[in-house]
């Protein structure tokens, strides 16, 4: 398997500016501000503290790909992120230890419009990789 590398932990909230502030308090700054993702329909932050980055997902639509999962969760980690040195293997060696991909790798605007594509996998759930 190529080396992964954490890049974040996506955290699904309902008010993406309450929860930044919340982060904030907590000793976090803000890495990123908050960037709309037409595709996806979410407004995304990033956030650091001590090395570790948050992504705060937030749908600004009734249509957007968490809906559902906001709805069922609530506000919680959702997601871990992964960079690879190489993504194409990567990605090809997920799928062949049984990660299934729930979308095809697509722009991400708060990533300088790097491609993401998300998998789950029925033992841990989903994960996201940088392509």
């Amino acid at each position: 398997m190529p080396t992964l590398k954490i890049h974040h932990i996506g955290y699904l909230v309902k008010k993406i500016e309450k929860a930044k502030k919340t982060f904030e308090a907590l000793g976090y700054s803000v890495e990123q501000d908050t960037v709309r993702d037409d595709i996806r329909k979410v407004d995304i932050c990033f956030l650091k503290k001590d090395g570790y980055r948050v992504e705060l997902v937030s749908p600004f639509s009734e249509e957007s790909v968490v809906s559902g999962l906001i709805r069922k969760y609530k506000n919680a980690p959702y997601h871990i992120c992964y960079e690879a040195d190489d993504p194409k293997a990567a990605y090809g060696e997920l799928t062949a230890s049984g990660f299934a991909a729930i979308d095809t790798p697509t722009p991400a605007p708060a990533l300088c419009g790097r491609s993401v594509v998300f998998l789950t996998s029925p033992v841990i759930g989903m994960i996201e990789l940088i392509c």
